[in-house]
């Protein structure tokens, strides 16, 4: 491998990390990473009737996939 293509290589990957880190710096700046009641809200709203609803909401998705897997033989 010539020298020019690793220089070319090394210079492309150190452009691409600094756009990188420099996309993650302004994306910390802004907030975007800044969730502070999410754990929260998930433990007061998530009650019995909550999880109820989504073991019949996964059945439902079971007993279709089975319905459309049976359809296609």
């Amino acid at each position: 491998m010539d020298s020019w293509v690793v220089a070319m290589m090394l210079g492309v990957s150190i452009f691409l990390g600094a756009v990188a880190l420099i996309a993650f710096m302004w994306a910390v700046k802004n907030g975007q990473f800044d969730d502070e009641e999410k754990f929260l809200n998930g433990a007061k709203f998530d009650g019995v009737d909550e999880l109820n609803d989504a073991i019949k909401q996964e059945r439902k998705r079971e007993i279709l996939k089975k319905s459309f897997e049976s359809d296609k033989t």
